[in-house]
This record gives structure tokens, C-alpha cells and sequence, in this order.
């Protein structure tokens, strides 16, 4: 994306504005697996993600959301348990992706449900 997207767009990565204003009053305190970075000012009253890519909020780390959200203080390594083996990635969030779950009767499925049983009465201003 040139200068011009960086200047206008929102929904992927941060803006010129929001660069600056992280290079300029913002402390960098860590980077999560996913490449998002994560900010603070240097007086640490407020915190803020700059993702890598398009900007979701499904996409930072559980570890680091109880940060964003004044829950702790360190990184967080400093108070998570380190992840164990059997632990996996947390997957992100499909909605609005091809990947997305789409029920029998969806559009994108052919668009065909089953019929109605008959058992349904519609609802009448008259009837009492």
C-alpha cells in the first residue's frame, strides 16, 4: 500500500497518524506471534495495538489482551504460565472469509432449505 493508502485507509494497519503518534509518545513493550505490536505512552496511562495486517480485534493474542485492557501490568511473560505442549494457536476469527460456517439454507450453499411443516400460524392484529 503507497503513502496516499496509508494516509486514508483505517482497516489495514495503522494510519500515518497513528505511526507517528506511536513513534513519537509511545513505548514499545513487546510483539506477539503474529507479528501485531503493542504500545504504551511513557507515562503508561494508555495502551494500544498496532496490528500487522488488517485490523481486527479477534487478531491479538488472549495473552495480551488482559494487557490492553489494564489487567496486568508486565508483559506477559512475566505472569502466564509458560504454553504447554499440547496446547495449539488460537485459530482467528473466520466470519465474513470463505472459511466461515455457512448452514444448510445459506446463499453460498445454493440457497435451498427445507420447507415449513405446516405448524406455523402467522400472527393476526384480529385474532384473539
Amino acid at each position: 500500500m503507497g503513502i496516499l493508502g496509508k494516509l486514508f485507509t483505517w482497516w489495514d494497519g495503522a494510519t500515518i497518524g497513528t505511526a507517528l503518534y506511536s513513534a513519537r509518545k509511545g513505548v514499545l513493550v513487546g510483539e506477539d506471534d503474529s507479528g501485531n505490536r503493542y504500545y504504551k505512552t511513557r507515562d503508561g496511562s494508555r495502551r494500544w495495538v498496532i496490528y500487522n495486517g488488517a485490523n481486527d480485534a479477534a487478531r491479538v493474542a488472549p495473552e495480551w489482551h488482559g494487557w490492553l485492557h489494564g489487567t496486568f501490568e508486565g508483559e506477559p511473560e512475566s505472569y502466564l504460565p509458560p504454553a504447554r505442549k499440547w496446547e495449539r494457536i488460537a485459530p482467528g476469527n473466520p466470519t465474513g472469509t470463505a472459511s466461515a460456517y455457512r448452514p444448510g439454507g445459506a446463499l453460498e450453499k445454493g440457497g435451498h432449505r427445507a420447507a415449513a411443516t405446516g405448524d406455523y400460524q402467522p400472527w393476526s392484529p384480529d385474532a384473539t
